[in-house]
């Protein structure tokens, strides 16, 4: 496969010119000066799904609301087998990027459009959600529109508050038109029963797809998590000068230690083909002790560690428990740990992982599978028991940023991929 051969098949395929005006349609609608920002429940992320269904109502597709304030599209007279779901999210995080979950809802309407056109009629109908509030930047919590719709959102959710406005996660949901009495109850949406499968086209939002130079690629499981917010190591202030080596108990020298400790574990796993990613995102010594001359008594940091698999995120947590205590006893320092926090891996479908493969191979798109760092709405409907699958799209620049930056032939790909996948759904 060429990059030409890629270019000219997307250029072919149904539907471009409508995906274009669509982009820059909601651009225009979110746009904040920076980038875009569609904010969960708020007015612009009500205007893109307007949008949305003022263009499907020009090309003869349905669209309704459900009690989560979704809008979820359909073709008329599309039969009453379980459908497959289609969609993602219309939300943004603030100043973010315009792809970000909104190419997996345009993705599912140019299909639509693409089968009314084309006068197929697919075993099992396609319906494609639009999902309000997924990311967490809004409200302190992720996944609001697919957990509604899956009866998951608890009492303490709704009263969660928007992080600018101040409202409740439940004045804003009822603001929308969502019940929020159904909500709170944890009443699943009555669409959700009888899903068949759920698929969803997502920008990939690290590099290994560019760096690779694949347009796209299959989305293996979703990785799960294990973190602590707040990792406290704590030792012994003392003057720099006068303190020798063997009578220290520096705390920066005992965190990088046990970092270099981990990283040593995290490579060895890697080479035993584990999945694994660990991070420490959040990490500094007290300012209020800042001083050039002053050994640091006390740092306080961050751990995260994700995987697809269970037992490896568990592993390396044991692993990384024991390491504290060693560089405990070694460095004269303690650990303070705040509340344990994990979310599951997902794990998408085999077969319908291994039905996009072979589509994509057909279309001479690389067969690649790819674990997802970042979580998306999938993993809801996986965890569910729903049968679930993704396809990721190339994008430079990363993601939750204004430089999001998807090729429209790449998403044209993906989405022939979505398209042609579809009839072999049984």
């Amino acid at each position: 496969m060429t990059a030409a051969t890629t270019m000219a098949g997307a250029q072919a395929v149904p539907g471009r010119q409508d995906a274009i005006d669509l982009f820059e349609r909601i651009r225009q609608l979110s746009f904040d000066g920076v980038g875009v920002s569609r904010e969960s429940y708020g007015p612009t992320e009500t205007a893109a799904l307007d949008a949305l269904v003022e263009w499907a109502d020009r090309h003869g597709i349905a669209a309704r609301t459900d009690p989560a304030a979704n809008v979820v599209f359909s073709l008329a007279q599309a039969g009453d087998q379980a459908p497959i779901v289609c969609g993602s999210h219309v939300d943004s995080v603030p100043q973010g990027g315009n792809y970000d979950g909104l190419a997996g809802v345009i993705a599912g309407l140019l299909c639509l459009k693409r089968l009314k056109d084309e006068g197929v009629r697919l075993a099992h109908p396609l319906w494609v959600a639009g999902m309000r509030g997924e990311e967490s930047a809004w409200f302190g919590k992720a996944y609001m529109g697919s957990g509604a719709i899956l009866g998951k959102l608890k009492a303490d959710d709704l009263a969660l508050r928007n992080k600018r406005s101040g409202r409740t996660l439940a004045e804003a949901m009822a603001s929308v038109g969502a019940d929020v009495d159904s909500i709170a109850a944890g009443k699943p949406v009555p669409w959700v029963s009888g899903v068949r499968a759920y698929l969803e086209l997502h920008i990939e939002q690290g590099p290994l797809m560019v760096a690779r130079k694949w347009p796209t690629a299959i989305v293996s499981g979703i990785r799960g998590n294990i973190r602590h917010n707040l990792v406290r190591c704590i030792g012994e202030p003392g003057h720099s000068g006068a303190v020798p080596r063997w009578l220290r108990n520096d705390a920066v020298f005992a965190v990088s230690d046990l970092l270099m400790r981990l990283d040593e574990h995290w490579r060895v796993l890697l080479e035993r083909g584990n999945d694994l990613v660990v991070t420490s995102g959040v990490m500094g010594t007290d300012p209020a002790e800042h001083a050039v001359s002053r050994i640091p008594g006390r740092v306080d940091f961050s751990f995260e560690v994700r995987s697809e698999s269970t037992e490896t995120l568990e592993e390396f947590y044991r692993v990384m428990r024991a390491e504290c205590d060693e560089v405990a006893r070694q460095r004269g320092v303690r650990f303070e740990f705040d509340r344990r926090i994990e979310s599951a891996p997902a794990t998408m479908d085999a077969q319908l992982v291994q039905l996009l493969l072979d589509t994509s191979a057909e279309l001479d798109l690389p067969a690649e599978k790819i674990p997802s760092g970042a979580g998306h709405d999938a993993a809801l409907f996986a965890n569910a028991g729903i049968p679930s699958g993704m396809i990721f799209i190339r994008n430079e620049n990363g993601s939750h940023n204004p430089a999001e930056a998807m090729e429209i032939d790449d998403f044209m790909a993906g989405v022939d991929v979505l398209y042609r996948s579809l009839p072999k759904v049984t």
